[in-house]
């Protein structure tokens, strides 16, 4: 190969990784070109909603682990993920989730001897054909890379197409699912020995994580708790739990 020849390869090489660095994506709140889902900037924006107390004490005898406050950038970012299909901001969320879950589970007494699983709160087939995928599982699979927990993305199944829950009171949403979920029959027998984590992407009422923890409960499945993204606070706890 000539020098000619070489110096167009090492130009065209030089100008396809500045292309690349330009077309690698861009931010999913600011839209500005970044390499990563979230750019820096943003990233620290969404970690100002980060919760101090990460852990509260849900009904039904259920830990719920939340990262942030459902609030500001950070209810953006779970919208982008969730209606703009920006499903690589998941692997940012499931992550810092995961470091928060580690950090937070030997307070919670929570690591017993039983070994652990991950279970994503499901979508009904028609709303996960409708969106094209499901953002808590999404969520779960970068959480079980970085924690190293087994995923079990059919243990549990949505058999009743819900109303949207924003649009109910308290009352209506816990009786919006009483009978959403079901435990897949050929699930394995194994995990009877087991304790399951669940994973979703909002904690506001808690009606669907104590809908789904009674669903595997009433199969002899121990659920130690829920683990979400974010979490709605009240007034007070908006005063008191943020970083």
């Amino acid at each position: 190969m000539d020098l000619v020849s070489i110096n167009k390869k090492v130009w065209q090489q030089g100008k396809q990784q500045l292309l690349n660095v330009f077309l690698s994506g861009y931010c999913g709140l600011c839209e500005r070109p970044s390499p990563t889902p979230l750019c820096p900037s943003c990233q620290r924006q969404v970690r100002q909603t980060q919760l101090l107390n990460s852990l509260y004490q849900g009904q039904e005898e259920l830990l719920v682990i939340s990262w942030g406050s459902y609030e500001g950038t950070l209810k953006q970012s779970i919208a982008a993920l969730k209606y703009r299909h920006r499903r690589d901001i998941a692997q940012f969320l499931g992550t810092e989730l995961a470091r928060t879950w580690l950090a937070t589970t030997p307070s919670a007494s929570s690591r017993r001897n039983r070994p652990l699983c991950v279970v994503p709160i499901p979508l009904h087939t028609s709303r996960r054909q409708q969106r094209g995928f499901n953002q808590a599982e999404t969520l779960a699979q970068w959480f079980c890379r970085f924690t190293r927990l087994p995923l079990q993305t059919n243990l549990l199944k949505r058999i009743q197409a819900t109303e949207a829950q924003h649009s109910l009171n308290r009352q209506k949403r816990f009786q919006n699912l009483s009978r959403a979920f079901e435990v897949d029959k050929q699930y394995p027998k194994a995990l009877k020995n087991a304790s399951v984590w669940l994973i979703d992407d909002i904690f506001t009422t808690g009606a669907t994580a104590k809908a789904a923890a009674q669903t595997l409960r009433r199969h002899g499945i121990s659920v130690a708790g829920i683990c979400t993204v974010a979490r709605t606070l009240s007034a007070a706890e908006t005063q008191s739990c943020k970083t």
